[in-house]
C-alpha cells in the first residue's frame, strides 16, 4: 500500500511539475485582429452561443474560425448560414459559407493531427417555417486543399431522433487518434449523441439521460446545456449547467411579479458524467459538482481539462444569490463572485479552490470567462477576465493568466496586454483536436467592441 502511494503521489508530481530550468511564460501579444462583424439575427442565438464546444481550431500550421451569418430578409429562427474562416500571410479571408443550408446557431469546430478540420452544421428540413425539424450534419475539410467542396458526414443515431433548431449541441475530438463525438439535445428529457470512429464510420450511438430533478416543486429531468466535453481514448467527460423552468414556485412567481415575463430559466446547478469507453459502457452516475440552487444564484461551466493521469479538471463562473428575492427569501445571504476550480478523480471532487472571489461589501476583483490552456509540457494554466477593485482602489478589467501548481495552488497571474479585454471567448482547446502549444490562441468578443469578433495569438514563452 505505502509503495502504491508513493508510485501515485510521483507520477501526479510528474505531471505538473515545474523545474528551477522550466520556461517562465511573459505573455506577448502578437496579433489582435478583427475577423469579422456581424448582424444581430434576432433568434435566441448568436456567434458564441456554442459556449461549451469552440468555433477556433489549429491543425499544423493552419488555423480555421467558424462564423454566423445572418441571412438577409430570412425570418428567424432558422434566418443564418455558416461561415469558415482561415489566416495566411495576408490575413483573414472566408473560404467557405452554406450556400444552401439555414439554421439558427452557430457551427463548432473540430480537428485532426492530420489536418482535416470538421465544421457541425444543423441544417433546418423547412426554411420557411418559424421553427421545425433539424438534420444535424458534419461538414469534413481538408486544410491542404481548400478550394475543394467539403465531405458531407450525415450522423447515424439511435432510433429516429426528433431533431430541431434548438440544437445545443456538443462537438469533441480526439485530434491525436483520429476520432470524434456529436452531442444534441432532444427536448428537455435527453440528448443524443453519434460517436465517428478512426475509420470514419459512425460505429456507436446512444443516450445521456438528464438527472432527475427529485427535490423540484414538480419533479422533472434537470436538462443541462453549454457543457464542456472531452473525449480522449474513447473515454468521454461531460460538465454542463442546468437549464430548466425556473423550479421554484416561489422564486417563479415572485420573479414574474417583477419582470412581468414568463420567460425564466435557471441556471445554477453544474452536473458532471463520464464513461471509460464510449462505444462499450454507458455514462455513470451524475455528480452534482455545485449549486445555488437555494439562493437563485447563477453557475457557468468555463472549461475542463483531462489529464494525463486521468483527473479531470473543471473551470466555472459562479454568482451566490438573486439580490432581487434575498429580502424575502435569503435576508441574510450574502452576494460573492468567484472563478471556481476542482479536480474530479472517478467521479468525486478531490479538490476545490478558488482562483479568484469578489465578496459583497468589499473591494475585491472578481473572475469570469475561465478556459484552460495546457502546454506541451502538461504545465496547466487559467485564461480569464478580471474585473473590479484593486487594493490600491484602481479599476481593473483585463484578461490574466495564470498557472494551477503541482500543489494545486495557484501561480501568480499575469495581466495579457490586449487592446481591449476579451469578455467572452473561445481557445484553440485541445477538447476540439487542437494540440498542446506555448501559444495561446483566442477568438470571440472584446469590450466596447458590440457585433465585431476579434482573434488573439500570443506567445508564452519568455524571450531567451
Amino acid at each position: 500500500m505505502k509503495r502504491l502511494a508513493i508510485v501515485v503521489c510521483l507520477s501526479w508530481i510528474g505531471l505538473f511539475a515545474v523545474a528551477d530550468d522550466a520556461v517562465q511564460i511573459a505573455p506577448l501579444v502578437e496579433l489582435e485582429e478583427e475577423v469579422y462583424t456581424y448582424t444581430a439575427a434576432e433568434n435566441g442565438a448568436g456567434p458564441m452561443w456554442c459556449s461549451g464546444s469552440t468555433s477556433l481550431v489549429r491543425s499544423g500550421d493552419c488555423v480555421f474560425v467558424s462564423g454566423l451569418e445572418t441571412v438577409p430578409d430570412a425570418k428567424p429562427l432558422n434566418n443564418c448560414r455558416w461561415m469558415l474562416f482561415t489566416r495566411n500571410h495576408d490575413g483573414w479571408s472566408r473560404v467557405h459559407v452554406d450556400t444552401d443550408g439555414r439554421t439558427r446557431e452557430p457551427s463548432p469546430l473540430a480537428a485532426f493531427a492530420d489536418g482535416r478540420v470538421f465544421l457541425s452544421a444543423n441544417p433546418t428540413l423547412n426554411p420557411t417555417a418559424y421553427a421545425g425539424p433539424a438534420q444535424p450534419t458534419v461538414f469534413q475539410f481538408d486544410s491542404a486543399n481548400l478550394t475543394a467542396p467539403p465531405v458531407e458526414l450525415v450522423s447515424t443515431w439511435q432510433d429516429e431522433p426528433a431533431f430541431s433548431e434548438h440544437s445545443y449541441r456538443s462537438f469533441a475530438a480526439d485530434g491525436k487518434s483520429g476520432e470524434l463525438i456529436l452531442m444534441q439535445n432532444i427536448g428537455y428529457s435527453h440528448a443524443e449523441w453519434s460517436f465517428l470512429d478512426k475509420s470514419g464510420e459512425w460505429s456507436a450511438q446512444g443516450q445521456i439521460k438528464w438527472p432527475w430533478g427529485a427535490e423540484y416543486d414538480e419533479p422533472k429531468p434537470v436538462r443541462l446545456c453549454y457543457p464542456n466535453v472531452a473525449l480522449r481514448d474513447r473515454a468521454v467527460h461531460f460538465f454542463g449547467v442546468s437549464d430548466v423552468t425556473e423550479p421554484n414556485k416561489d422564486f417563479r412567481e415572485f420573479k414574474f411579479k417583477l419582470t412581468g415575463q414568463k420567460w425564466d430559466y435557471d441556471f445554477r446547478r453544474l452536473f458532471y458524467t463520464w464513461t471509460s469507453d464510449i462505444t462499450k459502457e454507458l455514462f455513470g452516475e451524475w455528480v452534482e459538482i455545485a449549486s445555488r440552487d437555494e439562493t437563485c444564484g447563477w453557475l457557468s461551466p468555463g472549461d475542463l481539462w483531462l489529464a494525463p493521469n486521468g483527473d479531470v479538471h473543471v473551470v466555472w463562473t459562479e454568482r451566490a444569490i438573486d439580490v432581487r428575492l434575498r429580502e424575502k427569501f435569503f435576508p441574510d445571504a450574502r452576494q460573492s463572485e468567484a472563478l471556481n476550480y476542482a479536480v474530479i478523480r472517478e467521479g468525486k471532487v478531490i479538490h476545490r479552490g478558488s482562483i479568484l472571489k469578489k465578496d459583497e461589501g468589499t473591494p475585491g476583483i472578481a473572475g469570469s470567462a475561465g478556459r484552460f490552456h495546457v502546454t506541451p509540457d502538461n504545465r496547466l494554466f487559467v485564461v480569464h477576465l478580471a474585473s473590479g477593485t484593486d487594493k490600491n482602489g484602481d479599476r481593473v478589467f483585463e484578461n490574466r493568466i495564470v498557472e494551477v501548481m503541482p500543489d494545486r495552488t495557484f501561480g501568480v497571474p499575469i495581466p495579457i496586454s490586449f487592446k481591449k479585454p476579451f469578455t467572452s471567448y473561445f481557445t484553440t482547446t485541445v477538447r476540439a483536436g487542437s494540440p498542446q502549444s506555448w501559444t495561446l490562441e483566442m477568438f470571440g468578443g472584446q469590450a466596447d467592441t458590440p457585433r465585431t469578433l476579434t482573434y488573439a495569438r500570443v506567445s508564452l514563452r519568455k524571450p531567451e
